[in-house]
Formats: structure tokens, C-alpha cells, sequence
């Protein structure tokens, strides 16, 4: 039933043909639709009489019309009986063809039930009832008394196509940009545009080329379908790396902590070690100081005895000096003069050699080589590629030695290695 109601079908209207003519070319069209044609054709100043020819819309014969116009054309009596019997067989019942042709939908698109309350067109009471049916045909909704009243099924509703109510949004559709009163049936593959059986019979797009609504729906879903596939691959890859990213940065900041607390720890031990290293030379500079100030105040001590007696010879030496009667005096005068002669003598012996700048040069405190270890401390980086000496390389049997100069001051000058297989060509050596 399907392919028969395809051959019964307009190709201008897309409806059933309603009193179709016989084309010359043996084709069939509807008397309504091939005078929009002619009236397609019509100038400002023409008239439809005025019009002598058109083209078939199925093979593009030119069909010559004689003074009668469209009704010299034969018509086709028996397509118009074969309409009417599939007709009737469609309106047999609930299971017929005809019934699942009905409630077919607009536009070829899948129906649901409609969210949105449609009301009845043919109502006259305030307000209308609830829409039950939609006839597409006519474009008007139906209330269940309604739908018996003003559309039975039977002639010439027979066939009609009834659906699920419809809202006028849905239920007209898509028109033509160029032909107002004309609905969309055909898309145009040059121009990428929905279009009107006029717009090809007689419009812009007459030599493009143009495919069936549902052939290039099933053909702009599968490539919509694929590369929505596509994008939801390409959006789970991203959501995967974007989690990656996520925890790559927890896991800096996991590292990042980490080797913080590794340089507040290498730097503590560092500052325990100056501190105890400070300890100990500060003890030691304390312990110069004692030994210095104790052989100082033992000299002191022993200035300070001297000095007591120098005084009370002085004294004694001063009364001699004093006296006047001769005899007396030189009776002491010798002693004392030698005593004199004798304590000067002793105290040039215990006066020490005093070095009043006394700064401890014993205890040198150079640290301009740590001072400058510190200020460079930081990462180990990867030293620099070393050079390789080709001259000095030699390869024997089992043995490679290879020489290379490098600037860093850790770097080995050679090394021999044991190979496994040694491929010699007459540039160059490479060992496994």
C-alpha cells in the first residue's frame, strides 16, 4: 500500500491527485496544481488564458496547451477510479493502511502527544472545547462533535489525513521563502535550501539539482550523528585530560609542599650545624681569653709586689739621702745603694713584653668559601652534553673506551665499557 499510494501521489502538491489530467507525456498531474503552474508563469500584464505551454514537472516534456487551455487536456478517468477505491479501502477501518496513513504526521517527523492544550476551530461556544483531531488536510482542529458534524468520513473527507491535535505552529509548517502560500517538499543540494515544487518547476532553482526531505534528512542525520559521535569522543577525551590536568595539580601542589618542607629541613640542619660549629669556636675563643687573662693578672701581680718594694726602698733610700751628719750617713749610704742598684736591676728583668693590640691572630676566622657555597646553593641541574674526543676513542673486541672534555667539575675524562655487539662501519663505531 505504501508504493501505491506513492504512484497515486502529485508530485506538485504531494497529495493524492484531485481530478488529474493526462499529460501528453503520459504523466499526471491535478488540474488545481498544473494552474498554479500557469499562473507561476503570468506577468503583471498576462493572463493565465495567455499562457500556450508548460513543462512536466516529472520528465520536463513541453506540454503545448490549444485554445482551450487546461481543459483540452484528457482527463485521466482512470487514475481518478483507482484514487477512489484506495480511498475507500483506507477508510475500512482502525488497522487499515489508510487509518496508519492518517495519523501519519506532518512533516514526516514522529508525533507525541502535545504538551500544550489545542482547542477546537469549529466551536462557537466560549471557550472552545479540546481539540481530539487534527486534519491535516484542511489544517483545522476538530472537538469530538465537531469532528462528526462538520467532517465525516466519507466523501470528500475520505482523504483527508487526521492526527493527534496540533498546534498551528506545528500544524503549518515550514513555507517557502520565495512562494509564500507554498509549503517546503523538496531541498536543493546546490543551494543547501529547502525549497517548493515551483521553486523547481519555475523558479531559481530549476536546473539544480534536488533530492526528497526524507533522503536528505537520513543523509544530514547520519553526518550530524556521526559527528556529534565524534564530538562526544572528542568531549570525554577532553573531560579525561581535564581530570588529568586536575590531578597533575594536586600532585604539584602534593610536590611542591613536599620539597618545601625537604629545603626548611637541609636549611635547619645547616643552620644546626653553624650553630654548633659557632659553639665551638666560640669556646675556644673564650678559652684563649682565660689563658691571656690569667697570665696577665699573674704579671700584674708581680708588677704590683715590685712596685711595693721599690716604694719602701725609695722611702728608706730618701731618709739617707736626708742626712746630714757624714758618719751616719756612711754607715747606710753603701747598703742602700746597693739595694737601690739591685731592685732596679730586678725589676727591668720582670717587666714583661706587653702587646697592648692583642687580636687573636692565632684564631683566623676566614669563611668567604662557605659565605660563597651558601650563596649558590639550589638545584642540581643536568650538566652540559660533554664533547666527545673521536681521536682518543679506540673500540677493540670486547672493549670501548671513549674519552670526552666536559665543563663540569664532577665529569669523568673516560670510560671503558663491555659490549655486547659492535657495529663497525668507516665513520663511526655504535656498540649495544
Amino acid at each position: 500500500m505504501e508504493t501505491l499510494e506513492s504512484e497515486l501521489t502529485c508530485p506538485i502538491c504531494l497529495e493524492l491527485f484531485e481530478d488529474p489530467l493526462l499529460l501528453p507525456c503520459a504523466h499526471s498531474l491535478c488540474f488545481s496544481c498544473a494552474h498554479r503552474i500557469l499562473v507561476s508563469h503570468c506577468t503583471s500584464n498576462e493572463s493565465v488564458e495567455s499562457i500556450s505551454a508548460f513543462q512536466c514537472p516529472t520528465c520536463r516534456y513541453v506540454i503545448t496547451l490549444n485554445q482551450k487551455g487546461l481543459e483540452g487536456l484528457k482527463r485521466n478517468v482512470t487514475l481518478q477510479n483507482i484514487i477512489d477505491r484506495y480511498q475507500k479501502a483506507s477508510a475500512s477501518g482502525p488497522n487499515s493502511p489508510g487509518e496508519t496513513r492518517r495519523e501519519r504526521p506532518v512533516d514526516g517527523t514522529t508525533m507525541t502527544a502535545p504538551s500544550e492544550r489545542v482547542p477546537c476551530q469549529f466551536c462557537e461556544q466560549d471557550p472552545p472545547q479540546e481539540a481530539v483531531k487534527t486534519c491535516v488536510t484542511c489544517e483545522v482542529s476538530y472537538c469530538e462533535g465537531c469532528l462528526r458534524a462538520t467532517h465525516p468520513n466519507k466523501k470528500p473527507f475520505t482523504g483527508h489525513r487526521l492526527a493527534e491535535p496540533l498546534p498551528d505552529s506545528h500544524l503549518r509548517g515550514l513555507t517557502c521563502l520565495e512562494h509564500e502560500d507554498e509549503k517546503v517538499n523538496m531541498y536543493c543540494v546546490t543551494d543547501e535550501q529547502l525549497i517548493c515544487s515551483l521553486c523547481k518547476l519555475v523558479g531559481r532553482h530549476r536546473e539544480h539539482q534536488v533530492a526528497s526531505l526524507s533522503d536528505r534528512y537520513e543523509k544530514l542525520k547520519q553526518a550530524l550523528d556521526s559527528n556529534l559521535n565524534c564530538l562526544i569522543k572528542r568531549n570525554s577525551e577532553l573531560e579525561t585530560l581535564m581530570a588529568k590536568l586536575i590531578q597533575t595539580c594536586q600532585q604539584v601542589e602534593v610536590n611542591a609542599s613536599q620539597q618545601e618542607g625537604k629545603l626548611q629541613e637541609e636549611c635547619d640542619l645547616l643552620m644546626e650545624i653553624i650553630q654548633e660549629r659557632r659553639q665551638i669556636i666560640s669556646a675556644k675563643i673564650k678559652e684563649g681569653k682565660s689563658v691571656r687573662l690569667r697570665k696577665l693578672a699573674q704579671q700584674i701581680g708581680n708588677c704590683k709586689q715590685c712596685i711595693e718594694r721599690s716604694s719602701a726602698l725609695i722611702t728608706q733610700a730618701d731618709q739617707t739621702v736626708k742626712e746630714t751628719d757624714h758618719a751616719r750617713f756612711l754607715q747606710t749610704a753603701k747598703n742602700i745603694s746597693e739595694r737601690v742598684s739591685m731592685a732596679t736591676a730586678s725589676s727591668q728583668v720582670l717587666i714583661p713584653e706587653i702587646n697592648l693590640n692583642d687580636t687573636f691572630d692565632t684564631f683566623a676566622l676566614d669563611f668567604s668559601r662557605e659565605k660563597k657555597m651558601l650563596e649558590n646553593l639550589d638545584y642540581l641541574t643536568a650538566p652540559d652534553p660533554p664533547g666527545i674526543r673521536e681521536e682518543l676513542c679506540t673500540a677493540s673486541y670486547d672493549t670501548v673506551t671513549v674519552h670526552w672534555t666536559s665543563d663540569d667539575e664532577f665529569s669523568v675524562g673516560f670510560v671503558r665499557a663491555p659490549v655486547r655487539h659492535l657495529h663497525r662501519t668507516s665513520q663511526r663505531c655504535q656498540f649495544v
